[in-house]
């Protein structure tokens, strides 16, 4: 299209222009020509000139492209910025007068910050690190002709040096040197000013101020020399005579620092001298200042910017809740091929199936155990299936189960926490990893773990050797008396019976994540039970590896480029594989993803490879010579053939949690959050798990058998939905209860979204509280974050790849979402948001305390941003965008970024250890570990000053961004289960957002920004009865979110101080996931 804005590089196709007028500007980064008479300035990606006097801002750069950090070349005619065009960041420079571009920086892979010229005019610096995070910055020197450049400073790695400035000589760089590219918590100085000779190399450190030097500037005469500082809260500038060393301050305060955050774009926005050295022109305030070096007070400089902002397609899309009596089964698990290929067995749901291999309906095995079943095994006949149950608090057995008859048979004689069972070559024992029951359970310390054996038809076990961090054991039939391992430090090692000899065979490794880092290890490596190869598990992604005899030091294979590795690598999936497993022959590979299992026969890969290759062979010698190296523009669309894995999906149904019965709920206030009403006295009827009237009391039809629950004086409110709830139960044996999803309930929290959690066992939770097995709030999220370039081989390619990946959380997790985390350069950023709106997901992003990544996202059409913004104050421009775009920002203030972490304000301000109902629904060494003592990390904070805490600060944004018409979400990060999501609702409102938004905020915002506001999240006729009765009036007092007395979620009511259901049923909670073992007496 001749209009179209997106590009080959940037291919988002911009649908939305928010066109607003503004005059005033946040982290504006600003420069003046040599003669004095213009002001170049970026806003929001755009760059824009403006007279050294003000008025009304002419644009330079603008469109889709994030441009920034603008400087004029010493003579005026060119000015050097930072731009995203060619999909990543790159140095770019532009003729003043606008008429011509040239890139100065190749490759997509890489962050620039604050370029400067050289006083000759013939080359910059700017500071580099690897995209997306990829470590400190440090200064590199490039030439204006071109030229991959040279490191100034490249040791050691973990050194930060920003904001180069030289002196009018063009000899020494002046730059703000740090350790590492941020820390949480920091304590200070975080930087310090050095001077770089650029005749010996030496940098001597020149400032030494506990808070800090930064961002440098010399006069144009080489006399003064300016920099940033911290003082107490705030920042400011302090003006040094290079000839005396004497100082004094210059200005106080100015925009606040970005010291407590990765500054990618600086630690101060850019600021310049006036040509004759009389002043500097600034920006703070969300103004433009003309600043004198006398101590004079400061001009502004008036600006009126009319802002267009191209923004991608909106994604927000309704997902129903269903209202049938069953749902499928999201999740198998422990996929296991039987010896003679013709069945397949699974878990699912902590039940054990066995199913034909082609598909079918499974048939369920073991039902008589009354404790969860884990980790399948096959017998070498067939007959049988081995498998670990755990139930909590009695513990674990290992059991042997009929294929024929389904009947299962204890074979351990005690409880035990129980992993990995492998039966021998014989067929005559069972080994298995085993620890003590109280080393599982929450709260409890735990024994070392041990790989044992067991007799195939019972009796005790004895012990091979403690596992060391060993795990998954398995066996080769041609060498029976070896137990192979797997060791996450040395690879694939394996024992004889007794534990000795260990002998190490393979380590494989992935993608180096941060750039000359140590590459990823597999997570698993199993041999195979004949043959020379080994399956392995790195990232998302399964390998096999030929594993080759080199001598006594095992071989390490580097699968990151499996065409170029040192032996025969096959990598098996496109969209990643779960619980990876081995046929009996060796011949077959098998894997699970969501609720679909696959097969990936090797000799049939192996003969599809070599047929396409015999195929291009003979089409190569019938094509004509003149056309051979021609291909058609079809030919280059198609994708090469690849043989695919045969998929089987497991259509297994489980009741869904369907309470019945009528309930009026009668005289509460009631805050629907529909709009702002809020009903004096009111009643709300429910039918089942859904809210079937409300109104006015004494106004509602009630059905005949009705129970009326007389709330007068409380006040109900929807229930609180956490967007970012790390809940994290354990992962592999799952827990019978968790007891984080009691805490969050207990507190208010019905529904939550974990926005990346590691594992995908989150499926399987969720569905065990949707069919009522566990309970808990409802369970959303995002599934395993999608890293990009942090994984092997999942750097996005182009959009066919991102699609490819996407549909592990749209075909296969049936997540709804996924998170993009820091997943690359912004066009592969572009390509997912561009397959996810194809795939009708919804995804959040990682923040990661880029602020410019930040507005790209919300420019690009994510729907959500996880973290705080790194700096602050924000102003107009940025308040427009987050409100246009309708981003929702889940901020979670409780581990701020820019500064100390919300979490310790309430640590240290508070007897939380002593909250009885925290504690009774938390274990005890978790709560004492979080309470009775408070420190941070080495070189970290674990207490501040009320005024060093930044929550109040990055809640203004959010208060003039809901004002504004924009979203804000409520997320407790995982922090303290069920009151932390409190303390961050309070830190959410603490910058003078109303009572009311910011129950919306934990409410019916987050509903919407999950895609569930037409399910949850109001109190309205149809929704799910998801409420929380309070003896308290919130909009009153805020700190009365914390007077939950009843909690009611999917039509259940339950009494909140005891978790004890008291509507339809009368169940007093049993196990509350952990065990209470306090002493006698003290």
């Amino acid at each position: 299209q001749a209009d179209s804005l997106a590009t080959e590089s940037l291919p988002l196709e911009p649908t939305r222009e928010i066109r607003f007028t503004t005059n005033e500007g946040s982290w504006i980064s600003v420069d003046i020509s040599p003669d004095g008479t213009t002001l170049v300035f970026d806003l929001l990606g755009d760059l824009y000139t403006l007279p050294v006097e003000g008025g009304t801002a002419t644009p330079l750069m603008t469109g889709p492209a994030f441009e920034s950090q603008p400087r004029y070349s010493p003579d005026g005619t060119e000015i050097v910025f930072v731009s995203d065009r060619s999909g990543g960041q790159n140095l770019w420079v532009l003729a003043a007068d606008g008429s011509d571009t040239t890139q100065i920086t190749r490759g997509n892979g890489n962050l620039y910050t604050s370029p400067e010229w050289a006083p000759d005019g013939e080359y910059l610096v700017a500071s580099r690190t690897f995209s997306p995070l990829g470590g400190a910055a440090r200064p590199r020197l490039y030439h204006r002709r071109g030229g991959s450049g040279m490191a100034l400073i490249d040791a050691p790695d973990n050194l930060k040096a920003i904001g180069a400035a030289f002196d009018p000589t063009g000899r020494y760089i002046y730059l703000a040197q740090g350790t590492g590219d941020w820390t949480y918590d920091a304590l200070f100085p975080k930087y310090q000013l050095v001077r770089y000779d650029r005749e010996t190399g030496r940098r001597p450190t020149i400032t030494g101020r506990y808070g800090s030097g930064f961002r440098p500037a010399v006069s144009p005469d080489g006399a003064t020399l300016v920099y940033g500082t911290r003082h107490e809260d705030a920042t400011g500038l302090r003006a040094r005579d290079l000839a005396s060393g004497e100082e004094r301050w210059l200005a106080y305060p100015i925009q606040r620092d970005d010291m407590e955050s990765r500054a990618t774009l600086d630690l101060l926005p850019g600021y310049a001298f006036t040509p004759d050295g009389a002043a500097l022109v600034i920006s703070y305030d969300g103004r433009l200042w003309r600043l004198p070096l006398d101590g004079s007070d400061p001009v502004e400089i008036p600006f009126e910017v009319d802002v267009t902002i191209h923004a991608g397609p909106r994604l927000d899309f309704d997902y129903p809740v269903e209202d049938s009596p069953t749902f499928r089964v999201r999740q198998i698990r422990d996929v296991a091929l039987s010896p003679d290929g013709s069945e397949v067995a699974f878990t699912a749901l902590g039940r054990l199936y066995v199913m034909d291999a082609d598909g079918g309906t499974p048939k369920e095995i073991g039902a008589e155990v009354e404790a969860a079943l884990f980790h399948p095994a096959w017998s070498p006949d067939g007959e049988a299936i081995a498998a670990v149950s755990w139930v909590e608090p009695d513990g674990g057995h290992l059991h042997t189960i009929s294929v024929d008859d389904g009947r299962a048979r204890q074979v351990s004689d005690v409880p035990r926490y129980l992993q990995s069972p492998a039966w021998s070559a014989g067929g005559d024992r069972i080994v298995v990893l085993q620890a003590p029951v109280s080393g599982r359970l929450s709260g409890q310390g735990g024994d070392p773990t041990d790989i044992v054996w067991y007799p195939a038809g019972g009796g005790g076990a004895t012990v091979v050797a403690e596992a060391l961090g060993r795990s998954q054991p398995h066996f080769r039939t041609d060498d029976p008396d070896r137990i192979y391992l797997h060791s996450f430090g040395s690879g694939l090692v394996s024992v004889r019976w007794d534990g000795t000899d260990e002998r190490a065979h393979l380590q494989v490794t992935g993608f180096t994540a941060n750039r000359g880092g140590p590459p990823a290890r597999a997570s698993s490596i199993r041999m195979a039970p004949s043959g020379d190869q080994a399956l392995a598990r790195v990232g998302n992604d399964l390998y096999v590896v030929t594993v080759p005899r080199v001598g006594a030091d095992a071989p390490t294979v580097s699968v990151r480029n499996p065409s170029g590795a040192a032996v025969p690598v096959t990598r098996l999936t496109d969209m990643g594989g779960e619980f990876p497993s081995w046929s009996a022959d060796g011949g077959t590979v098998v894997w699970a993803l969501g609720n679909a299992y696959f097969r990936y026969d090797l000799d049939a890969a192996r003969a599809f490879a070599d047929s396409v290759e015999e195929a291009e062979a003979s089409e190569a010698e019938e094509a004509a010579p003149d056309t051979a190296d021609a291909p058609t523009e079809q030919e280059e669309a198609d994708e090469p053939a690849s043989y695919r894995p045969t998929e089987v999906r497991v259509a297994l149904d489980a009741p869904r949690d369907l309470p019945t019965g009528h309930l009026l709920l009668a005289g509460a206030r009631v805050i629907t959050m529909r709009g702002d009403e809020v009903l004096e006295r009111g009643d709300i009827l429910i039918d089942g798990h859904r809210i079937a009237a409300l109104g006015p009391s004494g106004t509602l039809t009630v059905p005949n058998g009705t129970v009326t629950r007389d709330v007068s004086g409380m006040t109900i409110m929807p229930g609180f939905v956490d967007t970012h709830a790390h809940l994290r139960p354990p992962a592999g044996i799952h827990t019978t209860q968790p007891w984080g999803y009691l805490a969050n309930l207990a507190f208010g929290v019905t529904t939550t979204r974990d926005p990346q959690t590691g594992v995908s066992d989150v499926l399987t939770y969720a569905d065990r509280v949707r069919s009522g097995d566990i309970l808990g709030p409802r369970i959303y999220s995002t599934g395993p974050g999608v890293f990009g370039d942090y994984q092997a081989l999942e750097g996005i390619r182009d959009l066919d790849h991102a699609r490819d990946i996407l549909r592990r959380y749209s075909d296969y997790y049936d997540t709804k979402t996924f998170k993009m985390y820091l997943s690359g350069n912004r066009q592969q950023r572009q390509w997912l948001v561009m397959a996810a709106r194809e795939l009708e997901l919804m995804p959040t992003t990682e923040a990661g305390l880029d602020y410019q990544a930040d507005l790209t996202h919300a420019m690009d059409g994510y729907p959500g941003i996880e973290h705080n913004l790194p700096i602050y104050p924000l102003y107009h421009d940025v308040v427009r965008l987050f409100s246009e775009t309708k981003v929702l920002n889940t901020p979670t203030l409780i581990v701020s970024f820019g500064g100390p972490m919300g979490e310790i304000y309430w640590f240290t301000r508070g007897n939380v250890h002593n909250n009885e109902r925290l504690a009774r629904f938390t274990p005890r060494a978790t709560l004492d570990r979080v309470t009775r003592r408070r420190a941070g990390a080495a070189g970290a904070v674990g207490w501040a000053i009320d005024e060093e805490f930044v929550f109040e600060d990055h809640a203004r944004f959010l208060r003039d961004v809901v004002a504004d018409g924009g979203f804000a979400g409520v997320g407790s990060h995982g922090q303290l289960q069920g009151l932390g999501f409190h303390w961050e609702l309070w830190m959410v409102a603490s910058g003078g957002m109303s009572n009311h938004d910011a129950l919306r905020s934990a409410t019916i915002f987050g509903a919407n920004g999950i895609g569930l506001e037409k399910e949850l999240g109001s109190i309205e006729v149809g929704k799910l009865a998801d409420l929380v009765v309070m003896s308290g009036n919130p909009l009153e007092d805020l700190r009365n979110t914390l007077m939950v007395e009843q909690v009611m979620v999917n039509g259940r009511l339950f009494e909140a101080e005891t978790m004890d259901e008291v509507w339809p049923r009368q169940r007093v909670l049993g196990y509350r996931g952990f065990v209470v073992d306090e002493p006698v007496g003290g």
